[in-house]
C-alpha cells in the first residue's frame, strides 16, 4: 500500500511489521469500502433498491393491517435506515465508529490493564522481539564456539549442533515464541481486515429480518477476531513475565545446568503455543451465547387455553343437552320423567353411585368452583347457610303447591 512500511515476519523488528500491517489493513478496507457502497461505488443501485423494498414491504403491511401507523412502529424502522445508510455509505462514520471500536478499542483496554503508557500491543510486540533476539545471539555464539573448539585442536572435522543439544532446545524454544506470538495476531489482524472491509454488505442484510441473521453472525465473528489480540496480549505478557527466569537461567546457566535449562525453557514455550492457539477457541465461546435483541424474532400471538373447569363444564352440558334431547324424543321416556318429576325425585339429591357420567362430571365441577354454585343458586337461598347445608334438598315447588291446594 502507498505510505506504509514493507510488512516483513522475520521477527527482526516485531513492533514495525505489526505497524505495517495495521496500516495495509486500514488501506485495503478503505479500498473496499469505496468500491461497495460509495457514491461511485458498484453496488449502489442495490442499496437504492433494496431501500425501496423495505419501504415498500412497509408500506404494503400499512395497506393489509399486518402494521400500524404510530409512533412505536416507525421509530425503529426509521433509525434502522438511518444508521444503514450512515455507516453504508460514510467512509468517515464507518471508520471512526465501527474500525476504532474494533482495531483501536482492543488495544486501549489492554494498556489500561496492563498499565503501560502507550500501546499496549507495541509494548509486548518489543518484549517478544528482545527476548528472541538475545535467544538467537546466544544460540549463535555457541553454535560458533562448538564449531571452533575442533579447528582450535587441529581437527579438519567440524562440529553440527543437535536439536536435542541446549543450544539446539534454545533455538527451537525461541522460534516457538516468535511463532506463537506473531502467528496468532497477523492472522487475526488479517481476518478481521477482512471482516471490516466486508462490513457494508451486512450492514445493509440488517434491514431484512430473513437476512439479518448474516448480520449477526458477522458482528460476533468481528468481536471474537477483535478479542484475539486483546487476550493475546494480556495472556503473552502474564506468560512472558513467568517464564523470564528461566530464560535468564537457561542463557547463563553453566555447562552442567545447560541442558535443565534448556529443557524448562522448552516446556514453558510449548505451553506458551498452547495457549496462544486456545485463545481462538475462547473468543469463539465468548460470543457464541450472545443474542442481539433486534435478532429475535417476535412470538406469533396464540389463542390462551380455555380454563379446564370451563372447558368440563361445557363437554357435560353439552352431552347432558345431548342425552336430554334424544331422551325426550321417545314418549316412554318422557313418562318416566314426569313421574320422576311428580314424585320429588331430582337428580341432584341422588346418590352419587345412581348418577350419570355427566351428572357426576357437573358434581365434580361444582365443588371445584365453589364460586360459581353461589353465582348460579342466587345469595337468598338458605341452603348455603349453616353446617349441612351441601346435604340440604331444594324444596320442591310443586310439594308446596299441592300443599296449599
Amino acid at each position: 500500500m502507498n505510505g506504509c512500511p514493507v510488512i516483513q515476519l522475520d521477527g527482526a523488528n516485531l513492533a514495525l511489521t505489526l505497524r505495517a500491517l495495521d496500516c495495509a489493513t486500514g488501506q485495503g478496507a478503505a479500498t473496499a469500502f469505496s468500491r461497495l457502497f460509495a457514491q461511485h461505488g458498484a453496488l449502489a443501485p442495490a442499496l437504492t433498491a433494496m431501500l425501496t423494498l423495505y419501504v415498500g414491504f412497509f408500506g404494503w403491511g400499512l395497506l393489509t393491517g399486518r402494521s400500524r401507523l404510530s409512533l412505536a412502529a416507525l421509530t425503529p424502522r426509521m433509525m434502522t435506515i438511518a444508521l444503514v445508510i450512515t455507516f453504508a455509505t460514510s467512509w468517515l462514520a464507518y471508520q471512526n465508529v465501527v474500525w476504532q471500536l474494533a482495531v483501536g478499542a482492543p488495544d486501549q483496554i489492554a494498556s489500561v490493564i496492563a498499565g503501560t503508557h502507550g500501546s499496549a500491543t507495541l509494548d509486548f510486540a518489543n518484549k517478544i522481539e528482545i527476548i528472541f533476539s538475545a535467544i538467537a545471539d546466544a544460540t549463535h555464539q555457541s553454535a560458533a564456539n562448538a564449531v571452533a573448539a575442533p579447528q582450535a585442536l587441529g581437527n579438519g572435522a567440524s562440529q553440527s549442533v543437535s536439536f536435542l543439544s541446549p543450544q539446539g532446545m534454545l533455538w527451537i524454544s525461541g522460534l516457538m515464541l516468535l511463532v506463537g506470538t506473531v502467528g496468532v495476531m497477523v492472522t487475526a489482524k488479517i481476518v478481521l481486515a477482512v471482516l471490516m472491509a466486508l462490513g457494508p454488505v451486512f450492514i445493509v442484510l440488517a434491514l431484512f429480518p430473513a437476512t439479518r441473521g448474516l448480520f449477526e453472525g458477522w458482528l460476533k465473528a468481528t468481536v471474537a477476531s477483535a478479542l484475539v489480540p486483546l487476550l493475546t496480549v494480556l495472556v503473552g505478557g502474564a506468560m512472558l513475565t513467568m517464564i523470564a527466569p528461566l530464560i535468564r537461567d537457561a542463557l547463563l546457566s553453566s555447562t552442567e545446568e545447560s541442558t535443565r535449562g534448556a529443557t524448562m525453557l522448552f516446556l514453558s514455550a510449548c505451553v506458551y503455543v498452547a495457549l496462544m492457539l486456545l485463545l481462538g477457541r475462547t473468543a469463539g465461546l465468548i460470543v457464541a451465547g450472545w443474542r442481539l435483541p433486534f435478532g429475535a424474532r417476535e412470538p406469533m400471538p396464540t389463542t390462551a387455553p380455555a380454563p379446564l373447569a370451563s372447558t368440563l363444564m361445557m363437554d357435560t352440558a353439552g352431552h347432558d343437552a345431548t342425552r336430554t334431547a334424544a331422551a325426550s324424543a321417545n314418549p316412554r321416556v318422557r313418562a318416566m320423567m314426569a313421574g320422576l318429576r311428580a314424585s320429588g325425585g331430582d337428580p341432584a339429591t341422588q346418590p352419587a353411585e345412581s348418577r350419570t357420567q355427566p351428572e357426576r362430571a357437573r358434581a365434580i365441577v361444582q365443588g371445584l368452583m365453589p364460586d360459581t354454585a353461589s353465582a348460579a343458586t342466587g345469595p337468598g337461598d338458605r341452603r348455603l347457610q349453616g353446617i349441612g347445608s351441601r346435604f340440604r334438598p331444594r324444596p320442591d315447588a310443586s310439594h308446596l303447591s299441592k300443599g296449599r291446594l
